[in-house]
């Protein structure tokens, strides 16, 4: 079940594949992370559940979920973008055992008719037991 804060966002049925397309169903993947029943057991899990946040409009977990030392105060999501696809381009640790990881991904959106993209190396880190975004390295 997806926050209030999503209400002017399309929100998944938990039947439906998941935004971050990892090829699971919603309520298999990235709503149990949104939603609180799990923590992320990955960094890369942790982009995919980031991912699907921004696209489903999901900003208390955005917020929940980046580092204290670099979280904004506050974080408004434009529902007129529509995130397409997910690309995973590399990972560097980030696993179950690591302290720290890196994703380097490529996030596809549409915007006014135009499409676009946005491509980011991230740094995530463990907090308390579970992986936070800290911030871009690129």
């Amino acid at each position: 079940m997806l926050p209030a804060d999503a209400s002017s966002f399309v929100a998944p049925e938990p039947a439906d594949r998941c935004p971050c397309l990892s090829g699971l169903a919603f309520g298999e993947c990235c709503d149990r992370f949104i939603g609180g029943a799990a923590h992320a057991p990955t960094a890369v899990q942790l982009m995919r559940s980031r991912y699907t946040a921004f696209a489903t409009g999901a900003a208390g977990y955005l917020l929940a979920t980046w580092h204290p030392a670099s979280r904004p105060d506050d974080l408004e999501l434009d529902p007129a973008i529509r995130w397409l696809r997910l690309d995973i381009e590399r990972t560097e640790g980030g696993g179950p055992f690591d302290r720290d990881g890196v994703v380097e991904f490529t996030a596809h959106y549409r915007h006014a008719g135009e499409r676009g993209s946005q491509h980011e190396t991230s740094r995530f880190t463990r907090l308390e037991d579970r992986w936070c975004y800290v911030d871009a390295i690129d």
